[in-house]
């Protein structure tokens, strides 16, 4: 896996049903390097910090290879990558290959995975589509959110290299199906929510 594109974005106000409201999600490719700071992407817009940013969410990450699944769906689209609000868009990244806790060197920075995206309705305004918050679920695709360790500058072409693995833990999708499928496998929910390593604010919607 390697960065095939460094994202940021400024703020950007949406018309959500008569009220003005200001959103990150607009994200484009840039040609420098980014700085992953232990709380966000530095020079990169975060406004609803309730959800976003913070320590358990500083930096988002999605893979190259679902973007052809979408523009399928989207063939009018103006296609860029941080179409879905990524800060650094991965080739060959998997979410059934990555663990909760996994550490990972990307540049000069060190990271851990914490969770998975959990898509919000601003997904839609960016689409321009009232249903994608809905197709985004149920596609599985939900990209991975990361804690950084060690802060550090990322560039277009550095390679993830895994640094620990944590085969204990579930999988990015494992703990995705957790918070959508209307079934839940017990010994797994209890898993996740013991886990350390997984965010706080993920494990609180899993005990829900």
């Amino acid at each position: 896996m390697k960065v095939v594109s460094t994202n940021i974005g400024e703020s950007v106000e949406i018309n959500y049903h008569g009220k003005i409201e200001k959103t990150g999600m607009y994200k484009y490719a840039v040609d420098q390097a980014i700085c992953l700071a232990k709380n966000d992407v530095v020079n990169d817009s975060v406004i609803d910090r309730k959800y976003h940013g913070g320590a358990d969410k500083a930096c988002y990450w999605y893979s190259e290879k679902h973007y052809e699944f979408w523009k399928e769906k989207f063939p009018r689209s103006d296609w860029n990558y941080g179409m879905f609000g990524e800060n650094l868009t991965i080739s060959e990244l998997d979410e059934g290959n990555i663990k909760i806790g996994d550490v990972f060197k990307i540049g000069n920075a060190k990271v851990q995975v914490s969770q998975p995206r959990q898509p919000c309705y601003k997904l839609n305004y960016r689409f321009d589509c009232s249903s994608m918050v809905r197709q985004f679920i149920d596609a599985g695709f939900p990209g991975i959110y990361v804690r950084v360790l060690e802060e550090g500058e990322v560039r277009k072409g550095d390679e993830l290299i895994l640094l620990e693995s944590r085969e204990e833990s579930l999988s990015i999708r494992e703990v995705y199906n957790l918070l959508y499928e209307s079934s839940k496998d017990e010994l797994k929910l209890d898993k996740a929510i013991s886990d350390p390593a997984l965010a706080v604010s993920c494990k609180k919607d899993l005990k829900k």
